[in-house]
């Protein structure tokens, strides 16, 4: 048995409530009185004999739900709460408080940008919101509580005819039955309050202490005043409570949902939570009840039947009983004839700043946000006392009988809160972006987690955004807190984003010029590789590429002849250790002993046209045009070094070079891949994709992408023109069909062309709703942008990437900025980060002469 750790607490809370009904000189021992008896296995009883079990209540994230998805959440609540006997009252506690992100600088200490973005986000504000559910049943002969009748005032502690567990056991098998609903439902967690939680410790408090003095669950107990008058204030705490308890105050219509204008665009309408605004929108200290309570169906519908005809009757003598006659009138139809179940509902907010000057600020942020509800907010003062006594975990019962109003089921559960704040992956491994409503930093895995839940088979990702989205920005975080992770990772790029990324973390950054090309040799099977299938089929797939162009057929009696010759060709490596594994000794053999063997077979020209073979791989045997290409004598070491990039910005515009040698790095890193064991891989394609898929290399890609996920590896393309993802075949084929993460950055500039772009993507109506509701309404006193991710269909979320100015200078691809980093780096002697540290410094000193 537990009892109520701070009973202090409650006989304060008592004491003051008291005092609103006698002079100070009269208060009695209140200790008899206090709402909360004990709590006894998980369970909260009251001194009037309510029985209560409690949970914390994990919501959906908000900006994360469709419109189909409040309806599905609405069903849910609704066929929970219809499982739940008689006189149960439902309490759900909506705490929003306004915390701080505390930095952890430990948490990666060697990272220069890591420990800078740490400082960067070090005591930024946010809203962190909790969810605890109470279902509270009510004995029979349960006193109803009024504005003028308190149950503190009742003498006697436990009702005579409670005397067995039948409650209990009544209440116990419903909330089971209540738990599994919620649970199987997919958008709601459910987890059982223990007694502790309940109570608290001697070190933290519980839920019921937490609400007395409005406290965090982080935070020490503590014991405060609370006093209702002159002003309502809980220790230093000036509190403001609002209530909606008549049917006066309802908007005239409600819904699982409403539009959120910010993110709703002409051809698209964002949706959000229909007590959204009172919930996570409204940014201030609050707390949220919702209450419903359930009685004899019957009993009401009774009840009602002889207001109807009561006022029937007196519907002569005013037309204010003629109009409720057909108020009361119309209630009874849909209850009949729709099968709604009726019950009684009440909602309050309960706000508090603990500066003065801001309690305005916050009654009128309050009353905005309830106004956008379409409600009437009742500003309490006489009976803030008593509401706020109901609040108290365990004592809905205590809730006054005229702050209630009959409605259905249905209604009332519209305006239940639906989401809660975004919420930090469990999985070790993952990257650093920020809530888009507050720009919390959040941790999110879009690798391993959905692959280890089996919503996603692979780790394959396409990345899409228009030229200033963020996308090269989004790129180099990511790649950089993969490289910090242990990840390899290979970069074939265009327009040199990576190289600050790269001299930052020392890794190689290879050029293509006239003077120093770059040269491989993909024939060269280095230490640790061996010559397996993968291996023949990737030096195939380059070979084929080279010799055919898309409109020309490859047929399989060609396929057959080098693979054969491939299998030849190694053999005889194998038994003369003088012959040099390249090009050129491939294309020697080729020439004479495999053309012998071919006349010796009688290997028709149509089957495989050796001649045209040879003749279109010229340029690539010695002294030919790319001689140099795949004949390197010196060993191009990509196997140890974590973070390669290929630039090929200078030979772009080179159809063949440029996609010969984006496929050779390709074969590369699948060699690296299949040698290195247990590490991650990954392997960028930023615009060379293009050039590769121009050669023919659809099946080059496919191969790519399905070989990756059996190698603990990832292949990502990324790409800014729309017209690149609609009209190329390849993308939906080879890219996306095997990309099961879908990553889209500002798409506003393609909004006429999306439904192709949505076609191609296979994107649901509720990515569409939230890929076009990016940067929609940014924070502009923040430097970041936003990006979708979709991860299989299943998963789908709308983060910020916001750099730190540290990280900014690193990955900026404009280029006065980047001559500028490297002015800055080259005083002292090309380090970056001492660079960028000096950078930063004269731009403050400079801010502060401004």
């Amino acid at each position: 048995m537990l009892f109520v750790f701070s009973l202090l607490a409650v006989l304060a809370v008592a004491a003051f409530l008291l005092q609103q009904r006698q002079p100070r000189e009269n208060v009695r021992d209140l200790e008899s009185h206090l709402p909360i008896w004990k709590i006894e296995q998980d369970v909260i009883l009251s001194k009037q004999g309510d029985v209560t079990f409690a949970y914390q209540v994990d919501l959906p994230e908000i900006f994360s739900l469709s419109d189909q998805d409040y309806v599905a959440l609405h069903e849910i609540w609704l066929k929970a709460f219809k499982v739940l006997p008689t006189q149960t009252i439902i309490h759900k506690q909506d705490w929003f408080t306004r915390e701080k992100y505390q930095a952890n600088v430990q948490r990666n200490p060697d990272s220069f940008l890591g420990v800078s973005s740490e400082r960067f986000f070090n005591e930024r504000p946010y809203l962190k919101h909790q969810c605890y559910l109470f279902l509270t049943k009510r004995p029979v002969n349960h006193r109803i509580a009024t504005s003028a009748v308190n149950n503190l005032l009742r003498k006697r502690i436990i009702p005579e005819e409670h005397k067995t567990d039948t409650l209990l056991l009544q209440l116990s098998e419903a909330a089971g039955q209540f738990e599994r609903i919620l649970k199987d439902s997919g958008l709601l967690s459910v987890r059982r309050l223990s007694g502790e939680e309940l109570a608290g410790t001697a070190d933290k408090p519980g839920v019921i202490e937490q609400y007395c003095f409005l406290l965090n669950d982080t935070d020490a107990p503590v014991l405060s005043d609370i006093d209702f008058k002159p002003e309502f204030k809980i220790g230093s705490n000036y509190c403001q409570l609002f209530s909606i308890a008549d049917v006066e105050h309802m908007p005239s219509l409600c819904g699982p949902r409403i539009n959120y204008d910010r993110y709703s665009t002409d051809r698209s309408k964002f949706s959000v939570g229909f007590a959204t605004p009172v919930c996570q929108l409204l940014d201030c200290n609050h707390i949220y009840n919702q209450y419903i309570l359930i009685g004899d169906a019957q009993k009401t519908i009774k009840k009602l039947e002889s207001k109807r005809l009561r006022l029937q009757s007196m519907a002569a003598y005013s037309r204010q009983n003629a109009i409720s006659r057909e108020a009361v009138n119309d209630f009874l139809n849909e209850a009949i004839g729709q099968q709604r179940m009726p019950v009684q509902a009440h909602y309050n907010l309960l706000c508090w700043t603990d500066t003065a000057s801001e309690v305005k600020n916050v009654r009128n942020m309050a009353s905005s946000a309830l106004a956008q509800m379409e409600a009437k907010p009742k500003l309490e003062s006489t009976g803030a006392a008593q509401l706020f006594w109901a609040g108290i975990p365990g004592n809905a019962g205590d809730l006054p009988s005229n702050e209630v109003f009959d409605t259905f089921l249905e209604q009332a559960t519209c305006f239940f809160n639906s989401e809660s704040s975004s919420r930090d992956s469990i999985s070790p491994f993952g990257i650093r972006l920020v809530d888009r409503l507050n720009g919390k930093p959040v941790h999110v895995d879009i690798s391993d987690e959905p692959v280890q839940r089996q919503i996603a088979t692979n780790r394959n990702k396409i990345v899409c955004g228009g030229s200033g989205s963020g996308k090269s920005m989004f790129m180099q975080g990511m790649l950089r807190a993969y490289y910090e992770q242990g990840a390899h990772i290979v970069v074939v790029d265009v327009g040199h984003s990576y190289e600050g990324l790269c001299n930052l973390v020392k890794g190689y950054y290879f050029t293509f010029t006239e003077s120093n090309p770059i040269s491989f040799n993909p024939f060269y099977i280095g230490d640790g590789d061996t010559l397996d299938t993968e291996k023949k089929e990737s030096l195939k797939t380059l070979l084929v590429s080279l010799w055919k162009q898309d409109n020309e057929a490859f047929r399989r009696s060609e396929y057959v002849a080098l693979s054969n010759a491939l299998h030849l060709y190694y053999e005889k490596l194998a038994g003369d250790k003088s012959i040099f594994p390249c090009f050129n000794t491939f294309y020697e053999y080729l020439s004479g002993e495999y053309v012998q063997i071919l006349a010796t077979e009688q290997v028709k020209e149509k089957d495989f046209d050796v001649t045209n073979f040879l003749y279109v791989l010229r340029p690539y045997y010695k002294d030919g045009e790319y001689a140099y290409l795949l004949n390197a004598t010196e060993k191009l070491d990509i196997f140890h070094q974590r973070f390669c990039v290929f630039e090929l910005d200078n030979i772009k515009d080179h159809a063949t070079l440029f996609s010969v040698t984006a496929l050779v790095v390709a074969e590369l890193f699948i060699s690296k891949m299949r040698r290195l064991k247990g590490v991650r891989k990954v392997i960028v394609l930023e615009e060379a994709w293009k050039a590769i898929s121009k050669s023919g290399m659809a099946e080059f890609m496919r191969y790519l992408y399905k070989t990756v996920r059996k190698h603990f590896g990832e292949a990502i393309v990324v790409t800014q023109e729309a017209s690149d993802i609609i009209n190329s075949p390849i993308v939906k084929e080879a890219i996306i069909n095997n990309a099961d993460c879908r990553i889209l950055l500002d798409m506003r500039k393609f909004q006429n062309k999306f439904d192709q772009i949505q076609e191609v993507f296979g994107l649901t109506d509720k990515a569409r709703m939230m890929t076009l509701s990016l940067n929609k309404a940014n924070d502009p006193r923040r430097r970041y942008r936003e990006v979708f991710i979709d991860i299989a269909g299943v998963l789908m979320r709308v983060y910020g990437f916001e750099p730190s100015p540290q990280e900014y200078y690193a990955y900026t691809t404009e280029e006065r900025e980047k001559v500028l980093v490297k002015q800055y780096a080259d005083k002292f002697g090309g380090d970056i980060r001492k660079g960028i540290i000096a950078l930063l410094e004269d731009q403050k000193e400079k801010s502060k002469l401004n």
